[in-house]
């Protein structure tokens, strides 16, 4: 079919507020829908990921003439309408409006249900969840439980548009390997909405975490085997916990500045005081946060990362005797 056939086509067909977009690239997201749609006019509604390669969406206007505008624009313009590189056809759809049919799982709301498949309870520790899940705002709560579906979590956010967010971007995602512990296999994240609002924790436990209450009791079974043992569930000793870690940098392609520690480090919570020195032919650096439990999150994220990509300079953590570092040349981390 000739260009003019195509158009021509393109102009024989009913207009409607909602237009059809097809050729899409593989999970392309509504704000990629939004971004090419927004310059014609206020889009009101779209689906995405439809038909059975999953690269189709239907995108609606507020008004008719802003569908109008785009679909002709697209007709006789001599670049073709593109998303990430990729040409997309665009038409006016059959439908009038998009309608979607809700199940309880899709109504949004601010705490997300999330099963995490091929995995037991234990696999996959709460602050590997935090840590997923706070990279797209300030995670209030968090469950974890096993049910007949497999082990879940319930995900409490602020409001329903950062838990949008973090719904769009991870739903049929991957945890990212250098998360989790050597002989767990990779793990997708299946996500829908709770009908929850508010989480009742109880306890700060390897099971439910409250962030917004630092005040709220340890549970006082949570963890007494291992206390009781001396060892952690995998068997091995557990190490006395401290606000300050003692990072080991193997592969040292790459020099490491303060800067660059302060960076990767920061992303779990105020860093207070880095230092970084050579010992038996190596480089190590302490770093302070205010409390054990900020430091346990990075510790258990961090473990095995490496700062640069190809495996150049890579992480070993553990627990510093120290509590409070004695730096006596101030260098500013900004």
């Amino acid at each position: 079919m000739s260009a003019g056939g195509q158009a021509q086509f393109r102009y024989t067909q009913t207009p409607s507020k909602v237009i059809h977009l097809r050729n899409l690239p593989w999970e392309c997201h509504e704000d990629e829908l939004i971004e090419i749609c927004n310059p014609f006019g206020k889009v009101i509604n779209t689906k995405g990921n439809v038909g059975a390669n999953k690269n189709q969406a239907f995108v609606e206007f507020a008004e008719l003439g802003q569908a109008i505008a785009m679909v002709s624009y697209y007709a006789s313009s001599p670049e073709p309408a593109q998303v990430r590189g990729k040409t997309v056809y665009i038409q006016y759809s059959n439908r009038h409006e998009i309608v979607h049919n809700k199940s309880p799982g899709d109504v949004p709301g601010n705490v997300l249900l999330v099963t995490i498949e091929g995995v037991e309870a234990g696999d996959v520790s709460i602050e590997v969840i935090h840590l997923v899940f706070s990279a797209f705002g300030f995670v209030h709560k968090i469950a974890t439980f096993e049910k007949a579906a497999g082990f879940q979590a319930l995900i409490q956010f602020s409001d329903i548009e950062t838990a949008s967010t973090a719904k769009t971007h991870l739903d049929g995602r991957s945890i990212p390997g250098y998360l989790l512990p050597e002989h767990i296999p990779a793990c997708n994240l299946r996500i829908s909405y709770s009908a929850h609002t508010d989480l009742n924790i109880k306890f700060q436990s390897h099971r439910s975490r409250d962030y917004t209450n630092p005040y709220l009791p340890v549970n006082p079974t949570a963890f007494e085997g291992a206390v009781q043992s001396g060892a952690g569930p995998d068997g091995k000793k557990l190490e006395p916990e401290s606000n300050v870690l003692l990072a080991s940098i193997e592969n040292m392609q790459y020099a490491v500045t303060l800067d660059a520690l302060h960076t990767v480090f920061s992303a779990f919570g105020p860093v207070q005081k880095i230092a970084i020195f050579e010992k038996n032919g190596g480089t190590q650096a302490l770093i302070q946060y205010p409390d054990v439990t900020t430091a346990t999150v990075a510790k258990e994220a961090l473990e095995g990362h490496c700062i640069y990509d190809g495996g150049y300079c890579k992480l070993h953590l553990t627990y510093s005797r120290h509590t409070d570092l004695n730096i006596k040349v101030l260098i500013c981390l900004s």
